[in-house]
């Protein structure tokens, strides 16, 4: 029988990774690319800065998101001369869907460290899930090209398959109970934006914010590593401040940096730490 105890001095039993700019699309930029196609089909101005705030979560609460922006709900309302409603926001969600779809399959790229990631934890006995702010039908299209470069997670959650997305726990909690886990205080929720890590909080997880290939800096991996060296310097600097906000039990730059932290949280459970 399963006993609850405040303090578990265990393995680390689970890794959850977000997806885009966690472990594929370095930079996040599909969801980015299909939100500002969508946004210019309907004839409204949406800047890149505006599409990234809300990332991470479902999306059609992404699209809410943005239309309660100042700035582009008076564009609505001057385009439509009334508020955007719900049924707004359902038509915009389903035309969304294919440019999000077409968006990533053309960014399936895996993030390097991905699968020396994967194959770290089958060494270690840890098992490795994914959740994502993606419906079921737009993981679908990423899915087989993960497959192909060798990348197979134990566990895949949508964000539509729970009661409420990020920044409740819920998909953490639904990764947790298919990989197995019988103590939250061993799980590792991994995720390059705010929402994502305060899921990971949220669930009483330990929670790792990537940074380098996210969505804090926002820039492909041929723009990144593009950049002069004091330019990505700096920009990584302030790229870690802003993630240090949400509350992150640890920041890196890339999943490639993960198995390190891994170990330190390892430490800190024998000893009797708890997130």
């Amino acid at each position: 029988m399963y006993r609850y105890t405040r303090s578990y001095t265990g393995p680390v039993q689970a890794i959850i990774l977000d997806l885009a700019g966690t472990c594929v699309d370095f930079g996040s930029l599909a969801p980015i690319q299909a939100f500002l196609t969508l946004f210019e089909s309907e004839g409204l101005s949406l800047t890149e800065a505006e599409a990234r705030e809300p990332m991470g979560t479902e999306k059609r609460e992404h699209i809410r998101q943005l239309l309660a922006m100042p700035r582009i709900r008076q564009q609505w309302r001057e385009r439509s001369g009334a508020e955007p409603t719900e049924q707004d926001i359902e038509r915009l969600y389903h035309a969304f869907v294919p440019f999000q779809t077409q968006a990533i399959a053309e960014r399936s790229e895996l993030i390097p460290g991905a699968l020396a990631l994967q194959g770290f934890a089958r060494d270690h006995g840890i098992k490795l899930g994914v959740n994502t702010g993606y419906s079921r039908e737009m993981v679908n299209v990423m899915l087989p090209e993960l497959y192909r470069q060798g990348f197979e997670p134990d566990s895949v959650v949508c964000a539509t398959e729970v009661p409420q997305g990020r920044p409740a726990p819920y998909m953490s909690f639904c990764n947790a109970m298919e990989l197995g886990a019988t103590a939250v205080q061993g799980c590792v929720k991994v995720d390059d934006t705010a929402t994502g890590i305060e899921e990971g909080l949220n669930a009483g997880m330990w929670t790792v914010g990537v940074v380098a290939s996210g969505n804090a800096v926002g820039l492909s991996r041929e723009q990144f590593d593009g950049l002069e060296e004091t330019v990505r310097a700096q920009r990584l600097a302030l790229s870690h401040r802003k993630m240090a906000q949400s509350g992150a039990h640890y920041l890196i730059d890339s999943i490639a940096d993960l198995p390190e932290v891994l170990a330190c949280i390892q430490d800190r459970i024998e000893a009797g730490d708890c997130p």
